[in-house]
């Protein structure tokens, strides 16, 4: 409880003249993003495929995921540290290895890897930012792609070499490239919740604009969640 008090408090100080930080990805600040042109074509029949990514809190992460068109379902969990610290209270601390992750399972028949990860450099949080992200930080809170296979590693790289030789962010990506060894489930009450607590301010300032600019730059990949 006391770290989710901390992060409403971290959204207040960014409406306030002493306040320090900033809401990340506001609807001024999304950036551009040409195409993957490395990528996989869209499967001819439907199936699923399961991307992890990591970004800052996870609970704007899950929310841009749950309203993508193809994506099946996406869960809020943890990733790169061991089993016995996947805990919300342990993970805060910073000391575990794991980052707050989202794992999406989507429809290779309607999105492709690449599009995935188009939406998460460009609304879902920013990869230039090392161990933080907006008002968090700790290395709980970077950037990561933890890929499942050989192909999601290749368009990976291929496509953060892609945005750094063309320059399109004002600093280089720091997103870590790593494998997939287990993603934990994180505890029930974080799955959903800024549909669970829109009058949350930490959601407010930081969660809210990251959907809605998914609604206004990618209208055709946006879709209302059930």
């Amino acid at each position: 409880m006391m770290q989710i008090i901390a992060r409403v408090m971290a959204a207040l100080a960014v409406l306030l003249p002493f306040g320090g930080g900033a809401s990340c990805n506001s609807s001024n600040d999304v950036v551009a993003l040409p195409d993957p042109a490395a990528d996989t074509p869209l499967a001819g029949v439907k199936g699923q495929e399961t991307a992890v990514v990591a970004g800052g809190c996870f609970w704007g992460i899950q929310a841009v995921f749950e309203r993508l068109k193809g994506v099946l379902r996406a869960t809020s969990g943890y990733s790169g540290g061991a089993a016995n610290t996947a805990t919300y209270e342990k993970v805060c601390s910073g000391r575990t290895g794991h980052a707050e992750a989202v794992e999406v399972v989507f429809d290779p028949s309607q999105i492709s890897f690449g599009q995935i990860l188009k939406v998460f450099f460009s609304v879902a949080h920013d990869p230039t930012q090392l161990n933080k992200q907006g008002p968090d930080h700790g290395s709980q809170y970077r950037s990561a792609i933890f890929y499942t296979s050989e192909d999601q590693k290749h368009i990976s790289e291929a496509y953060v070499k892609q945005l750094d030789t063309a320059k399109v962010f004002g600093q280089p990506i720091v997103t870590q490239i790593v494998p997939l060894e287990a993603f934990y489930p994180a505890e029930d009450y974080h799955q959903g919740y800024m549909d669970l607590h829109p009058e949350n301010m930490y959601i407010v300032m930081n969660d809210y604009p990251k959907v809605e600019n998914l609604r206004k730059h990618y209208p055709s990949l946006f879709v209302e969640k059930k």
